[in-house]
């Protein structure tokens, strides 16, 4: 599956389509800042590793829904360093 985002402006009528979540924040960045409209984005797919990642990292914000086994997780971050005393 593809990545498909859809970018669109209440304020004005402005509206594209990317397929690349990138390309999409860019634009979207690019309209606000020139504008200063208030701009709405749609994510309709993404590609299959983008996906993946998003699962195994826990994007989805609830605890414990990381996949531990991961090699997309830092495994370090958070670890106190060791003390040498």
């Amino acid at each position: 599956m593809a990545t498909s985002v859809r970018v669109r402006c209440d304020d004005c009528s402005y509206e594209a389509a990317f397929d690349s979540l990138r390309r999409a924040r860019t634009a979207l960045s690019e309209h606000e800042r020139a504008t200063g409209h208030a701009v709405a984005w749609e994510i309709g797919s993404l590609a299959g590793g983008v996906e993946r990642a998003g699962d195994d990292a826990g994007v989805c914000g609830r605890e414990g829904c990381a996949n531990a086994d991961s090699p997309l997780l830092d495994h370090e971050a958070g670890r106190k360093p060791e003390s040498d005393d």
